[in-house]
């Protein structure tokens, strides 16, 4: 049997659906055993594509999404959203092909060293230098790429090898690894320190949205009515109607959160990343009383310095702490949460009915909750918009709201729409992007078109790069270097095969939207932003006061 057999039937063992990619040269003995496969081959128009359609399809099912490029530039196509899935602790496998092993060792054509490129940007990666090593290998890819805190990991298959005969392989049975619960004495601590806390907050970051961990939380904020918040990526940990959900902190500038967290006496950090969101901004002097709740242990950080550590399963921690939780410990510790609560959720509505044009941020976001169940997924790009989303998104499930912000990658919503697309198709999926996003990765709108999947894709329009304009505006009082043209948004998503619709004065954008996720095709809305909020956003959060 051919390596490259081997390969495949390997990767088919290990419950692959998909491998997003763009084939090559080097790699077409792999391409010719997969064609034999009932793995599906997902061309892309680009190996970034192929690579946010991994990563995307690694965060909603938990399972490593597979990514595959040639050698040379295709390899160093795959670079960013591999560090993407990486950062953003997306399970993911990145194959690349690779030149003969009997040229490797002098200048040769495309050849580049994959290996080392990709080492810092994944949890491991290797060569597969020998048929009779690549069945023990991939099972290596897919269990440290799973494992938490899952990552990116990287396979080199170069020519020869895949061409050469593997006799008698092995192939490995996908056990289930039970990961370890928390020291009871650490358990113990903790529920101490929580017994003694006036006022109690829950900082949710991504661990929390994985696995198990979202029930075993619900039940503690059920048991224990504590104050919630969540980063950009825990979005959805609480659910809307949880009575003491302060929503989302990520805003590098102060905001009624904020205030929560300056007002708690301490903050239990559950699968919390500082990769997301420094504690430098909502601990600026490192004196809170920290709880960290993680699959690792803490890291060494001066504006993050825990009391007490709970290193294991989060699920399980949260279990242990559920069953340790009783009448003796007093409910209503999260109480003082609702005043913040109240100004937040008045900071969502405030343009609800507003029929002013270009639309304002506030008011795309309320008509798109108002069109997708709770169930349906929004991802958002990378931009103005992504903290627009971030801020005021109302989230109700975890996991229905993708966000970059580890790496935060733009150009991942549209590859990404199409993967989530595949794994739930009955569900709406809505992408939502910047006109400099969207341009990045807009090739992708073939594939979209050709594999028949219907996304809807909101371009919020500005003609800038609105994110970098708002920093310079907030520092320098002005912009430089940001502004652009676009296409007509309308006729691009046209000459793809796709629907294009351009919102005008006067529009009802929940009715465009109702009407686009009736199409049975991709659909590109060109929807102009008022983005003269972001500056005045900023000037009413720099003057908040907190309320006492």
């Amino acid at each position: 049997m051919k390596t490259s057999e081997v390969f495949v039937k390997a990767l088919e063992k290990e419950g692959v659906q998909y491998i997003f990619g763009v084939p090559g040269e080097e790699n077409i003995d792999f391409m010719e055993s997969l064609r034999k496969s009932k793995i599906q081959f997902v061309l892309t128009r680009h190996e970034q594509g192929a690579g946010f359609m991994a990563d995307v399809y690694g965060r909603l099912t938990g399972k490593a999404g597979v990514c595959l490029a040639t050698l040379g530039p295709g390899a160093t196509n795959l670079i960013t959203p591999v560090s993407d899935a990486n950062l953003d602790r997306a399970p993911l496998v990145a194959i690349t092909g690779q030149a003969d092993t009997l040229r490797m060792h002098k200048e040769s054509h495309q050849y580049v060293d994959i290996v080392s490129m990709f080492k810092p940007i994944t949890k491991w990666n290797t060569r597969i230098g020998r048929p009779d090593i690549a069945t023990e290998v991939i099972r290596k890819a897919f269990k440290v790429a799973e494992a938490e805190k899952p990552g990116a990991t990287h396979l080199e298959f170069p020519e020869n090898v895949a061409d050469e005969d593997c006799k008698k392989p092995e192939f490995f049975e996908v056990k289930k690894v039970r990961r370890p619960a928390p020291d009871y004495k650490a358990v113990d601590a903790a529920i101490e320190l929580i017994r003694k806390a006036k006022k109690p907050i829950i900082l949710a970051g991504n661990g929390a949205i994985r696995k198990r961990a979202t029930r075993q939380l619900r039940i503690l904020l059920d048991k224990t009515s504590m104050a919630i918040c969540n980063t950009f990526m825990a979005k959805g940990a609480a659910g809307h109607e949880y009575q003491n959900n302060l929503y989302t902190i990520g805003l590098q500038s102060r905001d009624h959160v904020t205030c929560a967290l300056e007002e708690s006496d301490l903050i239990i950090c559950v699968g919390y990343d500082i990769v997301e969101y420094s504690p430098q901004f909502w601990n600026p002097d490192g004196d809170k009383k920290i709880i960290h709740i993680d699959f690792d242990p803490a890291e060494v950080d001066y504006w993050y310095d825990p009391a007490v550590e709970l290193v294991g399963d989060i699920a399980s921690t949260l279990w242990e702490i559920n069953e340790r939780v009783d009448d003796s410990m007093p409910r209503g510790k999260g109480s003082f949460a609702a005043k913040h609560r109240r100004e937040i959720l008045k900071d969502i509505n405030q343009y609800a009915t507003s029929k002013a044009f270009p639309i304002k941020p506030q008011k795309i976001l309320h008509d798109i909750r108002a069109v997708l169940g709770d169930e349906d997924i929004l991802i958002s790009d990378v931009g103005a918009h992504k903290m627009w989303i971030a801020r005021m998104f109302i989230v109700h499930e975890p996991n229905t709201c993708i966000i970059s912000n580890g790496f935060a990658s733009m150009g991942i919503a549209l590859p990404g729409g199409i993967a989530a697309k595949l794994v739930y198709p009955e569900r709406k999926i809505l992408t939502v992007s910047g006109d400099g996003g969207f341009l990045m990765n807009a090739q992708e709108l073939e594939t979209a078109v050709r594999l028949g999947t219907p996304t809807v894709n909101l371009i919020w329009t500005d003609n800038s790069m609105g994110l970098i304009e708002w920093k310079q505006r907030n520092k320098y009082g002005h912009a430089f270097g940001t502004k652009f043209t676009n296409p007509d948004w309308v006729q691009l998503a046209k000459s793809y095969g796709a629907m294009g619709i351009k919102v005008k004065p006067g529009d009802d954008l929940k009715a465009i939207l109702t009407r686009a996720f009736k199409s049975k095709k991709p659909v590109v809305i060109d929807c102009p932003v008022d983005y003269s909020e972001n500056v005045k956003l900023t000037k009413r959060l720099g003057k908040l006061v907190c309320p006492i």
